[in-house]
């Protein structure tokens, strides 16, 4: 194809993996236990404690869990760790229920799911984006046993493929 005069040539956008923060949480757990249908990122409602806790690493999304409940979407059963350095006239409750701050749209959609389908909602990532802090939800159906070897099948011979691949070169 020849070049055409006026236009330039734009090569494909690069992933600088240097501008990505890294997860300050992930749900690993989730992906096994859950087939993950979609994904939202919604916002936190925190406190300055949880916060400064946030930004040295000290959360666990592992053992939470989204409710919906009036309209609003909580995460439960996350755990922050309280720095030791939080002033002394703060209490801090490292799993208190935190709120989820997501458009009406999204949330009419979620309750849809959940209570209609028989879905469930498990938080997959904590991360940073322009300074706040934000969760990544999956909206998620469970997997039976069955399900689950076969995913650590597929897993295993995808890894032991490469191996092979590897070997060939």
């Amino acid at each position: 194809m020849r070049d055409q005069p006026g236009r330039t040539a734009m090569a494909a956008p690069s992933k600088d993996k240097s501008k990505e923060t890294p997860a300050i949480a992930l749900n690993k757990r989730a992906r096994h236990e859950y087939f993950i249908e979609e994904n939202l990122e919604a916002g936190m409602a925190l406190q300055g404690w949880e916060v400064k806790s946030l930004r040295a690493g000290k959360a666990q999304i592992t053992e939470g869990y989204v409710l919906v409940k009036n309209g609003e979407a909580w995460l439960i059963g996350a755990h922050i760790t309280p720095l030791k350095t939080t002033s002394t006239h703060v209490v801090a409750d490292p799993t208190r229920t935190r709120k989820l701050l997501l458009h009406r749209r999204e949330l009419d959609r979620l309750i849809g799911a959940v209570e209609r389908k028989g879905h469930t909602i498990v938080p997959l990532k904590l991360y940073w984006k322009n300074g706040k802090v934000k969760l990544e939800i999956g909206l998620a159906k469970g997997k039976q046993a069955h399900d689950k070897r076969a995913t650590e099948k597929d897993r295993d011979w995808q890894r032991e493929k490469s191996r092979l691949m590897k070997v060939r070169r």
